[in-house]
């Protein structure tokens, strides 16, 4: 297995995760009540977990330095999960979820485009060439067809 396949499976597995977490917290709204209280309690278990992996693999707290060096806006990222985890409860119940998953991942690809075009937020830029743009049309394209399925 060569150095870059390592990383396509992990991104691969992590997608096949998302439907999953998905389910599972559309699952926890029958119980709980709120899309918003569901978001909370993924968190905080996401929050748990991440806290006893970075015990377990020993890594050491961030230095106060580096925080300090950070800007604002570069804290919001669990503030746009947040966004994302809820619109998945809050629409999965109604759309179904391969409809959600498929406009999430569509809305993924055309921002990941740009961004990756532009190199914005420090990502390495990649051209939005004629053949990636091809590949983000045919992604909206299928979410098209599944939509349309669902009509």
């Amino acid at each position: 297995m060569n150095g870059r396949t390592i990383y396509l499976l992990a991104a691969l597995v992590g997608g096949a995760i998302l439907p999953v977490q998905v389910a599972l917290n559309t699952l926890l709204r029958r119980y709980v009540g709120e899309p918003m209280q569901v978001t909370f309690i993924s968190y905080l278990a996401g929050t748990l977990a991440s806290l006893v992996i970075c015990f377990l693999a020993r890594y050491p707290l961030p230095a106060a330095t580096s925080l300090g060096q950070t800007s604002w806006w570069m804290w919001i990222g669990g503030c746009l999960g947040t966004l994302y985890v809820w619109s998945t409860i809050f629409a999965t119940p109604k759309i179904g979820a391969s409809l959600a998953l498929a406009l999430t991942i569509a809305g993924q690809m055309i921002a990941a485009l740009l961004l990756d075009h532009y190199g914005a937020l420090g990502l390495t830029k990649y051209v939005a060439s004629p053949t990636r743009i091809a590949g983000v049309v045919f992604v909206v394209l299928g979410v098209s067809l599944v939509a349309y399925a669902k009509r």
